[in-house]
């Protein structure tokens, strides 16, 4: 790793972690470090949408929509530095689905690791022009992942970008979006809804009826578009005793994709938007286009809180690269996040 000993850049690097840990819920010291790392991180391989890290025994796992057979896997101990683990789930000739595989997710659960993800199925008679959740379980962060339910989620319609989020009293839920099109191509429009449900502490199948959590509403996210009207992939957490629960608007080739949130004193809601949002937006000037699909993490030693989330290669180039930035909560309860950023950052205090 490349050290960088100048005093002037050690001074830039104490005020700016300075300014990122005011407000902070975690810390009030300033962390200072000489190693880095720019947005957006990993090498030029590392494309991907909906980007997810797990953190576990010391170790970042990150996966993503990053083709058309399943799910790669890559692994960090700082969360710059990654390495490619291979597939963690990877369709065969006897899976549900067939391409399309798109936002996945794992937790760790009751001794195993269990993946979400979407999928187009391969019976196109039984389910006609749908896209369905599943779960996959596994002994390793790393795989071989297997289908545990396939469907998981079925409910007579299209869904996508299933979220877990297990609370303080180990009831876990489940986030995801009803996604369809209102209309006739190429008269109508897309929607996505975000629903949630209680799931069974011990089978993980869900057990509650649908409840409706969000929607496209707020100017930003144009709830009168005659393309796309969506609010999708969810990201639940608890802070200070309250809710937040992160969302995606527009559509993700968008580049006015962007991320917005919503607090909650319950997981089921309701669910209020602050009428700050979006949390984070386009960025002409930095050269941040489509920001979206996010998920949350730690530094190593705990004390800082990063938020992942994906960014087109450029206006034109609708790929996708993986990014990372601080967040805090101020006194007043809001998401803070340090960023969208482009300039060189600290590594995440911990990292060695």
């Amino acid at each position: 790793m490349q050290a960088f000993n100048n005093s002037l850049l050690l001074f830039c690097g104490f005020l700016l972690l300075s300014a990122c840990n005011s407000g902070s819920s975690a810390s009030e010291t300033p962390i200072i470090t000489t190693e880095t790392y720019t947005n957006p991180v990993g090498d030029s391989t590392l494309r991907m949408g909906d980007p997810f890290v797990m953190q576990f025994d010391g170790k970042y796992y990150l996966y993503g929509t990053a083709g058309r057979d399943g799910f790669k896997c890559w692994s960090s101990d700082n969360l710059r530095d990654w390495t490619y683990e291979g597939y963690a789930f990877q369709e065969t000739a006897d899976s549900f689905g067939e391409n399309s595989y798109w936002a996945p997710e794992v937790i760790h659960y009751q001794g195993k690791f269990y993946m979400t993800y979407s999928c187009k199925p391969k019976d196109e008679a039984r389910y006609p022009d749908m896209m369905l959740i599943c779960l996959a379980e596994s002994d390793s962060p790393t795989g071989p992942f297997t289908d545990k339910y396939a469907p998981w989620i079925d409910r007579g319609f299209s869904c996508i970008d299933a979220h877990i989020f297990v609370d303080e009293d180990t009831q876990p839920y489940v986030y995801f979006d009803r996604v369809g099109y209102i209309g006739k191509w190429p008269a109508g429009y897309m929607f996505g809804i975000i629903y949630a449900m209680e799931l069974d502490r011990q089978s993980l199948q869900p057990n509650s009826d649908t409840v409706r959590i969000a929607e496209a509403e707020q100017d930003w996210e144009n709830p009168q578009s005659d393309f796309s009207r969506c609010n999708e992939g969810a990201f639940v957490f608890k802070e200070n005793g309250k809710y937040y629960l992160t969302y995606s608007a527009n559509h993700w080739r968008d580049p006015f994709y962007g991320i917005g949130y919503a607090t909650a004193d319950h997981p089921l809601g309701p669910w209020t938007k602050p009428m700050d949002n979006p949390l984070i937006a386009k960025d002409s000037l930095r050269g941040v286009f489509g920001p979206g699909h996010n998920s949350f993490t730690r530094s190593p030693d705990g004390r800082e809180m990063f938020i992942v989330y994906h960014t087109h290669v450029s206006h034109e180039n609708k790929d996708r690269t993986v990014n990372i930035d601080r967040v805090t909560i101020d006194d007043q309860g809001k998401l803070v996040v340090a960023g969208p950023t482009r300039n060189p950052q600290s590594l995440p205090s911990g990292s060695e």
